[in-house]
C-alpha cells in the first residue's frame, strides 16, 4: 500500500482538480457539473490506497487545530478543506446574485415586450414617456449588474452573467429593425448606448424628427424591437439555457457540499474558517434570509 507523502499529495491534488476545476473551468455546460465530479472521484478513489486513508482517518478524527493528523501531509488536507469552506460561501454567494439577475432579466424582458404596444395612433408625447421609460429600466439592470461581472466583481468570469448582460445590449444596438422602412434600429429614434458606460440615452430631438417625418416606420421600429428584444431576455431566463444552467450547477454544488460536509471534514480535516470580503458577505446573507439556513 502506498501511504507516501506524494501519494497523499496527489490525490489532493486530483480530488481538488475534480471537485473544483469542473464546475468553474467549463462552468456553464451541465455535462462538468460539481456533483458529477466528484461521484466520478468517488468511483475512481474505490480501488484506490484511497480507502484506507480515509478509515484511519475516521478513525482518529480531526484535532482542535482543524487539521487531520492521521495523514502524512496534514498541511496539504487543510488547505483542501479551507478551499472547500470558501467555495460553499462563493456557491451560495453567486447563487444569490445570478438569481437576482434572473428577476432582473424577467422584468426587463416585461418591460420591451410593453413597447408592443405603441401604434401610429399612439401620441407622440406616450412614446417618447414609453421609450424614456425603458432607457431608465435598461440602465437599472445595467447599473446594478455592471460592477458584478468587472474584475473582482461577484459575477467575474461567470459566462451566464457575462452573455446576458452583452445579448441585451446587442438587441438594444442592432441596426437592422426598421430596415424595411429605411431605418437603422433604436438609434435613428435617439435611443443610442455609451460605449463606456454602457447606459441607454435617448435623444427627443431626433425621436421627435423621425415621429414628424414617418411615424408609422418608427412606431414599426419601435414594434420589431420589442419582440426581438423580449424574445432575447426569454431565452436567458428558459430551460436548458445560460442562467438556469448556471443556477443548476450551482444549486448541485451547494447541496453536494452540505450532504458530504462530514465525511470530505473526515478525509481532509476541518480547515480554516471561509472569511468572506463585504460583497460575498451580504450576498451570502441575502442567500441565507432567502433559504432559511
Amino acid at each position: 500500500m502506498d501511504m507516501s507523502p506524494i501519494s497523499i499529495l496527489q490525490n489532493i491534488a486530483n480530488f481538488k482538480s475534480l471537485m473544483i476545476g469542473s464546475l468553474f473551468g467549463s462552468s456553464d455546460d451541465p455535462k462538468g457539473d460539481f456533483l458529477s465530479a466528484l461521484m466520478a472521484q468517488k468511483r475512481a478513489s474505490s480501488s484506490t490506497p484511497n480507502d484506507a486513508i480515509s478509515l484511519l482517518a475516521q478513525a482518529k478524527g480531526s484535532p482542535s487545530t482543524g487539521r487531520n493528523l492521521a495523514l502524512f501531509d496534514p498541511a496539504s488536507a487543510n488547505k483542501m478543506m479551507t478551499t472547500i469552506n470558501n467555495r460553499d460561501i462563493l456557491h451560495k454567494a453567486e447563487y444569490s446574485e445570478m438569481s437576482k439577475m434572473s428577476g432582473y432579466v424577467e422584468h426587463i424582458e416585461a418591460v420591451g415586450q410593453h413597447l408592443s404596444g405603441i401604434t401610429a395612433s399612439t401620441p407622440n408625447s406616450d412614446i417618447q414617456t414609453q421609450l424614456q421609460g425603458f432607457a431608465a429600466e435598461y440602465n437599472s439592470l445595467v447599473q446594478r449588474f455592471k460592477p458584478s461581472v468587472q474584475n473582482g466583481g461577484m459575477l467575474e468570469g461567470v459566462q451566464a452573467a457575462e452573455v446576458s448582460l452583452y445579448e441585451l445590449e446587442q438587441s438594444v444596438k442592432y441596426k437592422f429593425f426598421g430596415a424595411k422602412d429605411g431605418l437603422h434600429g433604436l438609434s435613428d429614434l435617439g435611443i443610442t448606448i455609451d460605449p463606456h458606460t454602457k447606459q441607454a440615452t435617448l435623444d427627443t430631438g431626433k425621436l421627435d424628427a423621425v415621429l414628424a417625418r414617418d411615424k408609422q416606420a418608427a412606431v414599426n421600429t419601435v414594434q420589431e424591437f420589442s419582440a426581438n428584444f423580449a424574445k432575447s431576455a426569454d431565452l436567458l431566463n428558459a430551460e436548458g439555457n445560460f442562467i438556469p444552467n448556471r443556477l443548476g450547477n450551482l444549486n448541485r454544488a451547494i447541496h453536494y457540499i452540505a450532504d458530504h460536509k462530514a465525511s470530505l471534514q473526515a478525509e481532509f480535516g476541518l480547515g480554516d474558517p471561509a472569511k468572506p470580503n463585504k460583497q460575498v458577505a451580504q450576498a451570502l446573507a441575502a442567500y441565507n434570509q432567502i433559504y432559511g439556513i
